[in-house]
């Protein structure tokens, strides 16, 4: 090679890393942009510093390279392929940088409208799905790669593919319909009729993961949700209704225990966690027992999880209170009559 050359080779490497050391230090300026974005509540902000961190270090080196290929002063055709080369890194590159930027967006909005329990990831692969095949499509256009051909045989492909997937793709599509209709979303605690139960979890591509009492994980494909019946003790609100059976012997003063359930309710209500203060304390009875007249309580919980804290402090204090009050416990019983005119060792019950 020539003098010039080499002085060409020379500026380009000195290029190169001077885009090197560009990148790196857009790295650290963008890490640290980024850890302070993290600090806000606002999770804009922190998605705008993740596009800028993701496509700092390879803009940088993208640029360098333009930079260095002109430098060369290569021939035109290796010139061409070398602006192809990079124009596709430069195309993939944004469209993962945008994918994961839109991804984040989605589930920020999904955030925003379910609550901070939401966890739902099936929204965002797709985006990322679709931004990333368009991304790809792009990509291969501009290398120069004739995509009608290709849109062609992913259409009979995909049609293939379809036919092949049908659990697969009936999932899916349960998934999408179940968070669009709004039947149940992550935070919910749901009851299935094959006897599943606990708070939704995740909704993704394939499966609902639901958490139960136990702290155990269950997986429930999606279509499953189509074909049964499904209880939500989230909807219409979080809060319901508690009804707690109790009974008391005949010889009570029915008027004196009905105002001692709903003291001691009234009092669960307002010291117990998960209570609900201004709610309505209701007593009903309802049946003449062999022994006893039954009655039904009602409270109010506000979340379906603290019923059994409620139920465990009202049945105590009821407990303590009919104690108190001087109110037995209607054990069973049989009263035995003993006919005189029957013969000797003759008994009727």
């Amino acid at each position: 090679m020539d003098e010039l050359s080499w002085g060409r080779i020379i500026a380009a490497a000195s290029v190169m890393v001077a885009a090197l050391a560009v990148a790196v230090v857009l790295r650290l300026l963008t890490g640290r942009l980024f850890r302070r974005a993290g600090d806000t509540r606002w999770a804009w902000d922190d998605l705008a510093a993740r596009l800028v961190r993701d496509l700092a270090v390879p803009v940088a080196l993208l640029g360098g390279a333009w930079i260095a290929a002109e430098v060369l002063q290569l021939p035109p055709k290796t010139l061409d392929v070398t602006s192809r080369v990079l124009s596709a890194a430069t195309i993939f590159m944004v469209s993962l940088a945008l994918a994961r930027l839109i991804a984040g967006s989605v589930t920020s909005i999904a955030l925003a409208r379910q609550g901070v329990a939401a966890n739902v990831t099936i929204f965002a692969n797709i985006t990322k799905v679709i931004v990333l095949g368009v991304g790809v499509l792009v990509m291969l256009q501009s290398l120069g790669v004739s995509i009608t051909p290709l849109l062609g045989a992913l259409g009979v492909g995909g049609l293939a593919v379809a036919l092949a997937l049908q659990d697969t793709l009936a999932n899916l599509f349960a998934g999408v319909h179940v968070l669009a209709s709004k039947t149940i979303e992550p935070g919910d605690y749901i009851k299935l009729s094959s006897g599943q139960e606990g708070y939704v979890v995740d909704i993704n591509w394939r499966n609902t993961s639901i958490r139960t009492l136990s702290d155990n994980i269950e997986v429930i494909p999606n279509q499953r949700f189509s074909d049964t019946i499904l209880t939500n003790y989230h909807r219409p609100a979080q809060d319901m209704s508690l009804l707690l059976q109790a009974r008391v012997p005949y010889d009570a003063d029915l008027e004196r225990v009905e105002k001692i359930a709903i003291e001691v309710g009234e009092e669960v209500m307002a010291d117990v966690q998960g209570g609900v203060k201004d709610a309505e304390i209701l007593v009903r009875f309802h049946t003449f027992g062999e022994s006893s007249i039954d009655f039904t309580v009602i409270l109010r919980t506000s979340e379906f999880g603290d019923q059994f804290r409620i139920k465990h402090e009202f049945v105590k204090r009821l407990h303590r209170a009919f104690r108190q009050e001087g109110i037995a416990t209607p054990y069973p019983r049989r009263h035995v009559t003993l006919d005189e005119r029957a013969p000797a060792g003759g008994v009727t019950g």
